[in-house]
């Protein structure tokens, strides 16, 4: 009985030790596990069956039915065929595109050295400020920009040479990464306005212009850390072997920066796949995602839980698939800055 409770050496836990952890670990799994078992079995219930339940045991406890799947593939067929191909076409090219270029910015935020004067950024944005309000009050927005362009110009030889303080790297950074902090409610009226100006609401364009936006903060902050953790000494000895920047950062950097760029990746595409606000205002028809179809059950309907389930399924299995897919790179690419030195 002592065997039971004594460490076979010191690393390796005691039976007692490894059946309490097995305990934990199964408890925490079913936890975890249940809300996706009662997912998966409300999709195939009748109305009788949840409104009188709970039931869990198909066959025995109730009878399955496909009569959701018919209603959300057939009878409203066509809407949530197009609401699924909106949001798969904007979740993946928004993260395709906020991949490549947050990558790119997070290596040079890396390996060159920025030093912004104050005055030139402070310039700059108010000159984008300008241009937004031109084009609200509407000015069209091509001489909007062309003023503000102009403006930007003038100002940067006379006023913004006045402001000798300068930002570094790590000053951008912070700024990236203070965007993504606030809240999208917060911009989503001048955002709608914006693209109500170019004639772009109710488009793919608004909304992978904005997620691209709105996600660049979190690819630039993930990847830094990651491109720092890659030994510089690989890109010198390349650069005397006479490499070319572009083709160390192709050949050399990306291959081995791959489980960070997946992991990066399914983070943003989640990201930009469950994104509810933002499309909610930018869109009305042409362009609405998932997420909408499913608030908008329960909004017009009431609380239909055997239809909502059956998109909620549709919506979580692409994402799910892709994620045991790419397993092997995320959990290298989660550990993302945790190990340095």
């Amino acid at each position: 009985m002592k065997a039971f409770f004594r460490s076979a050496s010191p690393f390796r836990p005691s039976p007692f030790k490894m059946l309490v952890s097995y305990l934990i670990l199964g408890f925490w799994a079913f936890l975890i596990l249940f809300p996706l078992y009662w997912l998966f079995i409300t999709a195939f219930k009748l109305p009788a069956a949840v409104n009188n339940g709970p039931f869990y045991i198909p066959f025995v406890d109730f009878q399955p039915s496909l009569h959701a799947w018919e209603y959300v593939l057939v009878e409203v067929g066509v809407d949530t065929r197009r609401m699924f191909i909106n949001t798969v076409v904007v979740a993946l090219s928004s993260a395709t595109l906020a991949l490549v270029i947050g990558s790119s910015a997070a290596y040079a935020l890396t390996r060159f050295q920025f030093q912004p004067k104050l005055g030139t950024v402070v310039v700059f944005l108010l000159c984008v400020a300008l241009a937004v309000i031109l084009s609200v009050l509407g000015v069209p927005w091509q001489l909007a920009v062309a003023v503000a362009v102009a403006l930007f110009v003038v100002s940067l030889f006379t006023i913004a040479r006045r402001f000798k303080r300068a930002l570094n790297n790590n000053d951008i950074a912070f700024w990236l990464i203070s965007q993504r902090i606030m809240p999208p409610v917060a911009v989503v009226i001048p955002i709608y306005i914006v693209f109500q100006q170019l004639r772009l609401l109710d488009t793919w364009a608004a909304l992978i212009i904005t997620y691209v936006a709105t996600n660049l903060p979190i690819v630039v902050w993930l990847m830094r850390d990651y491109f720092m953790s890659i030994p510089y000494e690989l890109e010198e000895s390349a650069q005397i072997d006479g490499a070319s920047r572009f083709r160390i950062f192709a050949q050399i950097v990306l291959p081995l920066a791959k489980p960070g760029l997946v992991a990066t990746f399914l983070f943003v595409l989640v990201f930009c796949w469950n994104e509810y606000l933002l499309s909610l205002f930018l869109t009305n028809a042409n362009a609405q995602t998932m997420p909408q179809a499913v608030v908008a059950q329960n909004a017009t309907r009431g609380p239909q839980w055997w239809y909502m389930s059956v998109l909620v399924l549709i919506m979580i299995a692409p994402v799910i698939g892709m994620a045991i897919a790419l397993e092997r790179y995320i959990a290298r690419g989660l550990l993302v800055g945790a190990i340095k030195g």
